[in-house]
């Protein structure tokens, strides 16, 4: 999934991610991920209930800044679905709920438009303009308040 995932040029195009030359480089690529050993919390598989196929990824990282960033990243032909936002629903109460975090990120290339309303409908508000992989971006945040208000 994570192999054939990273090959779709629809799915990478705002990612600034190139595709793995092979499944082997993929492998190897996750079984060096260390954000679970290293943080508590990582990215999680989209697996679609009734059919058990496999749509994508969505989770938590830490980035170098320390900031927490909410993510996601899935099949293009599973867009429009309502995927990521019953994804990211699930990401940003495993943060606030269970991890105990106080705010969360999440960052998108200023030309996807989808995912600046997926993060709207979260609740996450723009903060910032940024630069990620070459690319100019706008970054949202939500903070454990505003989570809290919208739940209450």
């Amino acid at each position: 999934m994570f192999y054939s995932l990273n090959l779709d040029p629809e799915v990478t195009r705002y990612t600034g991610d190139s595709a793995f030359h092979s499944i082997a480089e993929a492998m190897d690529f996750l079984e060096n991920y260390k954000d679970y050993e290293l943080n508590g919390f990582g990215r999680w598989a989209i697996i679609e209930k009734e059919t058990n196929e496999a749509w994508g990824w969505c989770g938590l990282k830490k980035r170098e800044s320390g900031d927490i960033d909410m993510g996601y990243r899935i099949f293009h032909d599973k867009w429009g679905k309502g995927c990521a936002t019953e994804c990211g629903k699930a990401c940003v109460k495993h943060a606030f709920e269970t991890l105990k975090l106080n705010e969360l990120i999440a960052e998108a290339v200023i030309e996807n438009k989808a995912s600046f309303r997926v993060m709207e409908r979260l609740g996450f508000k723009f903060w910032k303009n940024g630069r990620d992989h070459d690319y100019d971006t706008s970054i949202y945040r939500l903070r454990k308040e505003e989570f809290e208000a919208m739940n209450n």
